[in-house]
């Protein structure tokens, strides 16, 4: 979209982030969602990258925003690397018009520029093969408790920058699913109020 404007977030934007994550993910997963409350903690964390936290804007308005924060492979001797991780949200109205490949390709420009090795996600095996993710398998790359799934991704950001690193994938621990029902009771009156609802996409 020619209109869309790709930058780096300022501090003074991250509660309307926080309400564009959470307009992106309501409902999608679960009845309401903890996306915004996830993206809230992770900006407060020893593993939050400001050069990698990036919104969309068309005109004024912020209709998109993509963070890469910390994450680290323990391989079985203990060695620990780091590497990062994502989550990427676009408002409803703006999907589907290219705004998340905007976002993500800038990513990982700037991860790249900044010399990071590699983003291991859990995303669509059908929509992020066109960035470079492939299987974290093929890099000896496992989730933290030892499986190897089909949305379980990763992309190396230099040539061969993945090499020697294997283990178990551990994602920053602000980037854990809420479980605290009240926390996530207390976040969200901070917001517009939204029904929530079950719907067929929703993991079982």
């Amino acid at each position: 979209m020619e209109n869309i404007l790709i930058r780096t977030e300022t501090p003074r934007e991250y509660r309307e982030t926080e309400n564009v994550v959470r307009e992106a993910f309501w409902d999608v997963y679960k009845p309401g969602c903890d996306e915004h409350l996830i993206i809230h903690k992770l900006r407060q964390s020893p593993d939050f990258i400001a050069e990698l936290d990036f919104v969309a804007c068309d005109g004024d308005d912020i209709v998109g925003v993509a963070i890469c924060p910390k994450a680290k492979i323990i391989s079985d001797q203990g060695q620990e690397f780091t590497v990062l991780s994502m989550l990427v949200g676009v408002l409803p109205s703006h999907q589907k018009k290219g705004i998340g490949s905007m976002l993500i390709n800038r990513v990982i420009e700037a991860a790249r520029s900044l010399g990071h090795k590699g983003i291991v996600i859990f995303g669509d095996p059908k929509y992020y093969p066109r960035f470079g993710f492939r299987n974290a398998m093929d890099y000896g790359i496992q989730t933290s408790d030892g499986q190897n799934l089909d949305p379980f991704m990763a992309l190396e950001l230099g040539e061969n920058s993945l090499d020697g690193i294997r283990g178990r994938f551990h994602e920053a621990p602000a980037f854990q699913p809420i479980r605290d029902s009240a926390e996530l009771a207390a976040f969200d009156m901070q917001f517009p109020p939204k029904e929530k609802h079950v719907t067929d996409t929703q993991l079982k």
